[in-house]
């Protein structure tokens, strides 16, 4: 566990739940990546769900993003539907920090994904989402709201989209973005 604990300093997280799963070493050396990935992922939200977070945190939680698509990119259980969702919560993560132009990259990459493996259904929504949230961060009103209706009319049949809309609503509200023709309902 020596990764860990390593990883475990360089971030600060000593006292927030990290479990030493107690892997006997061959099969950490095979989940460890895996596992990573997935911890990683959850991290990321618990500090995009911080109501106060601060400049250390918002370095985390680009660093966290990034580093749970490197781990699961190395995991046995690795498929490209894992990249999509990668680069979403990467994209995602930039578009929370204003970060537009970056957030926009991953957000393409995202959506060539999603094209070249026709992902539908949720992740199809979400690609589309990502777009819209990184021309939000721009202050690009009018390919915001092409992307929120493409999200919107992908994802009407998914109950989480709901959810997201209320979310990406609120996000672009606070942008000062024209948002006359999306309707969070």
């Amino acid at each position: 566990m020596k990764y860990l604990s390593t990883l475990v300093e360089f971030t600060g997280f000593e006292n927030t739940g990290w479990v030493d799963l107690g892997m006997n070493q061959s099969k950490e050396k095979v989940n460890i990546h895996h596992y990573m990935g997935i911890e990683l992922n959850v991290q990321t939200w618990n500090l995009l769900d911080k109501k106060d977070r601060n400049e250390n945190d918002d370095k985390r939680m680009l660093f966290f993003a990034k580093a749970s698509l490197y781990h699961w990119r190395k995991s046995p259980h690795y498929k490209p539907v894992n990249e999509q969702r990668g680069q979403w919560l990467i994209s995602h993560v930039l578009a929370v920090l204003n970060r537009g132009e970056e957030s926009l990259v991953y957000a393409k990459a995202c959506m060539d994904i999603t094209m070249k493996e026709s992902l539908k259904d949720f992740d199809l929504a979400y690609a589309y989402e990502s777009k819209a949230r990184s021309y939000a961060a721009l202050g690009d009103s009018e390919k915001m709201n092409k992307c929120f209706l493409n999200a919107k009319t992908s994802g009407e049949k998914l109950k989480v989209m709901k959810i997201e809309k209320s979310s990406l609503m609120t996000f672009i509200k606070t942008h000062g973005l024209n948002v006359a023709n999306c309707t969070a309902g």
